[in-house]
């Protein structure tokens, strides 16, 4: 697996999720298929007027979200930008003709008055397989996109007693001093967390803050 491939699965899928915040810090959902894909980027269509394009131009941040028929999850974290105002029309015609359906939406040229072009260029994708047996994660990123921390850690102090590995439902944790989390299997899902009778496990968003005060 790698970025290329989700990439080609979110295509695969068509109709995807596009999460945005709008002014109030609400989230907002979207379903969008009006999208071509690059090998390292993808471009979308949406309307001046919408609420969508608003909250895209005044903050960018979205996530988007596919779900395959195969229980595979690819997210996909990023910020879109509009593409240069000069290759709109290219973008705009791509799309239209990928999609022949979006001129019974947009005829003739409205869709030139109506419609940007957005682009995600930098992003992390997580995939996420719950299809298999142990489940199956890992991240990626195009473009100069950044990989986030997720999931937990066990620290030095565990005492190898067993409990986490006892009751992991996914079998990811191996035995050790200290015992060790197979990230790529993890299903994210606390009971180490909550087993744990000395406080060895930590999220990794936490851990790494804590790290980071020793440090100072």
């Amino acid at each position: 697996m790698d970025a290329q491939t989700c990439l080609k699965k979110l295509e695969y899928v068509g109709v995807l999720a596009f999460a945005t915040v709008d002014r109030d810090g609400a989230p907002q959902i979207r379903n969008i298929s009006a999208i071509h894909y690059e090998p390292d980027r993808m471009i979308f269509f949406t309307a001046k007027g919408k609420a969508f394009c608003q909250e895209l131009l005044r903050d960018g941040r979205v996530q988007v979200l596919g779900y395959t028929k195969y229980k595979e999850m690819v997210r996909l974290s990023a910020r879109a930008f509009p593409v240069p105002e000069d290759e709109q029309d290219k973008w705009i015609d791509t799309i239209f003709t990928e999609q022949p359906y979006l001129s019974n939406v947009y005829p003739g040229d409205t869709r030139r008055l109506a419609g940007i072009v957005f682009e995600i260029r930098d992003a992390e994708i997580e995939y996420f397989n719950l299809g298999v047996n142990p489940i199956f994660r890992e991240r990626y990123t195009i473009g100069a996109g950044n990989l986030t921390q997720k999931g937990y850690v066990i620290l030095d102090n565990c005492i190898a007693c067993g409990k986490c590995l006892k009751n992991c439902p996914q079998r990811c944790i191996e035995p050790g001093k200290p015992y060790h989390i197979r990230q790529n299997h993890c299903l994210h899902c606390g009971n180490c967390f909550a087993v744990c009778p000395v406080g060895a496990v930590k999220n990794r968003d936490s851990a790494e803050e804590d790290a980071a005060m020793g440090a100072l």
